[in-house]
This record gives C-alpha cells, structure tokens and sequence, in this order.
C-alpha cells in the first residue's frame, strides 16, 4: 500500500487518519464528527434575518438553537483544510461543473441547476415523510 499517490492521499491512509482524529476527539472532548445538525443551524441562522419570530416557534429550533458551536467550527475547518491542501498540492482550480457531470450529462448549467433542485425537493419531502 503506497501513502501517497500522485493523484492525492492514499483513501486508506486518509481513513486511518481519520479514525485517529474521531477517536481522540471522542476522548478529549467527548463529540462524534457530525456535519447535518450545522447545515440546519446556519440555514436557521440566515432566517432569522428574515423572520426570527418564525425561527423562535419552530419547534426543532428550540432543541436546536441556531448558533455557531463546535460542530459548526468543524465543518468550517473541513473546508479550509481541504482548499489549504488542494492549493499546496497544486490540484485546485475553479470549475462551474465537475468533470463527471460534464462526461455524462454536458456542460448545461441550468440541468445541473434544475437536478440540484429536484433533489432538493426530494430530500425535503423525504425529511417531512420522517417528522422532520
């Protein structure tokens, strides 16, 4: 097994790492990696410039307070530390569309749009299927 790749980290070595880190943030600080509950609290944030009246009823945003924590921090620092590693490797560029979406479905942006929002609505019919 090579560490490292021309093409990047190993995933395995990657995913070792990664269970080093869970595991001495369980220990030190007792919290799982977790992403979900944060994308909730910040579209909570955004609302709450609009409509905190809205916000303060909403029953899952009473358990929840919409507010920056640590979970929040650390999908912030997953995004930093993956534009910090894709600069110094050399690998970052802007592209509008992913070289997979371009192969399979063209360079459309509007298709990639109106997908994203089918998904979207789907996910959210879904979520309301389940109590959310």
């Amino acid at each position: 097994m090579r560490l490292k790749t021309d093409d990047g980290w190993s995933p395995y070595l990657a995913g070792a790492l990664s269970g080093v880190v869970l595991i001495f943030s369980v220990l030190i600080a007792g919290k799982y990696f977790g992403a979900s509950t944060s994308f909730v609290r910040t579209a909570g944030m955004i609302e709450q410039v609009f409509g905190a009246e809205r916000v303060a009823q909403m029953t899952y945003f009473k358990s929840k307070v919409p507010k920056i924590e640590w979970q929040w921090m650390f999908v912030l620092g997953v995004l930093i530390g993956s534009l910090i590693s894709a600069v110094t490797s050399g690998s970052f560029r802007w592209q509008p569309l992913p070289d997979m979406w371009q192969g399979r479905f063209g360079e459309s942006l509007g298709k990639r749009g109106i997908v994203a929002f089918i998904g979207a609505a789907v996910a959210m019919f879904g979520a309301r299927l389940a109590g959310g």
